[in-house]
């Protein structure tokens, strides 16, 4: 039996590219993503340019870094436009440098009426229930309160940030508890304050917000943006492991081949993301940081398997012997396919 109905890359992709701004009005037409996508996140793979955040609630121009707390900006040329099957770049040695190596990654959200509930109504929204993935604007309330999500199933990772200001990227995952966050933007560890997410985890409707400023503050008119995952079975995980220290290290089942891999360590340590898309066959999986705008590292790190991912070295920010480490991935390729082809390794 299919893990499920649709391939993952109507939904999630990763797009590797090279830029060609040189001056003037130089741009790019990316028609190949697959789908209409919602959310886009670009970084430079052999530069420092800084990440870049693009969403279609907040509108194509309007732009946030994961690597700075800063608040959000806008430039008409990170990312110019969407489109029904990709999106398109402009003047920016951010997204386009001429000859420098970027790395893309695009969800599908889609649904833009028809959610009710909650105590805090969203300004602006877009939700896809069948890959668990919804986008959220809303204006902070510094009390307690809920905000309907459409996906169906429990949100499993939310990520809060600011966009009228200065403010760190606060991240509930299942495992890190509701009364814990972890922050996107540095290599912090996981801290604890009950007011980020009530202390109350999301169910089948809801998404709970305390009064924490970093999540839902009032104060000088403050506006969010929040970005939930669900999991869908074959389509992508959230969850945890455990280290072991060793080159041979732990093998983590997804139910599918990855096509992204973001890792977190529960002490202080970056957030290590890997792709599907780089050169080169396990355990050639380079990496990006989430929190800094460096280049790619090219430590081998980790396999990618039909089924899941296997960790491959000692390195503390991904494989300590016993320690917690929090994961979210996503689908190349499901362990069980709808048109009944099994999944291979990388």
């Amino acid at each position: 039996m299919a893990y499920i109905s649709f391939q993952p890359s109507d939904y999630y992709s990763t797009n590797l590219y090279t830029g060609n701004y040189t001056g003037g009005s130089s741009e790019q037409v990316f028609t190949n993503i697959g789908f209409a996508p919602d959310l886009v996140w670009i970084k430079g793979r052999n530069a420092t340019e800084k990440h870049i955040w693009t969403d279609t609630v907040r509108g194509a121009t309007k732009t946030l870094s994961c690597s700075t707390n800063s608040a959000e900006s806008t430039d008409a040329q990170y990312l110019k436009a969407f489109s029904s099957t990709g999106f398109t770049i402009g003047a920016s040695n951010e997204t386009n440098e001429n000859g420098k190596l970027f790395a893309s990654r695009s969800w599908k959200a889609g649904t833009t009426t028809g959610l009710s509930g909650g105590t805090i109504t969203p300004t602006a929204y877009s939700f896809n229930a069948t890959s668990g993935f919804g986008m959220y604007a809303y204006a902070g309330t510094s009390a307690a309160g809920t905000i309907a999500h459409g996906l169906g199933t429990a949100p499993e990772c939310v990520i809060a940030k600011k966009v009228s200001g200065v403010d760190a990227w606060w991240m509930y995952h299942k495992d890190m508890g509701t009364a814990n966050y972890g922050v996107l933007d540095t290599n912090a560890a996981i801290a604890s304050n009950t007011g980020a997410w009530n202390d109350t985890a999301p169910t089948d409707t809801l998404i709970h917000l305390g009064d924490a400023g970093n999540t839902n503050s009032s104060s000088g008119s403050s506006t969010y943006i929040m970005y939930a995952f669900a999991p869908v079975k074959g389509f992508s995980a959230i969850s945890s492991y455990r280290g072991n220290g060793n080159t041979d290290g732990p093998f983590i089942q997804t139910g599918f081949r990855p096509a992204f891999v973001m890792i977190k360590y529960h002490s202080a340590g970056n957030w290590y993301i890997f792709n599907n898309k780089a050169l080169g066959y396990n355990p050639d999986n380079e990496m990006q940081y989430a929190d800094l705008s460096n280049a790619e590292g090219t430590t081998d790190a980790i396999d990618f398997l039909s089924n899941g991912f296997k960790l491959r070295h000692t390195d503390t920010g991904y494989n300590a012997n016993n320690e917690t480490y929090y994961y979210i991935a996503f689908a190349d390729f499901p362990f069980v396919s709808s048109n009944s082809k099994a999944g291979t390794a990388r």
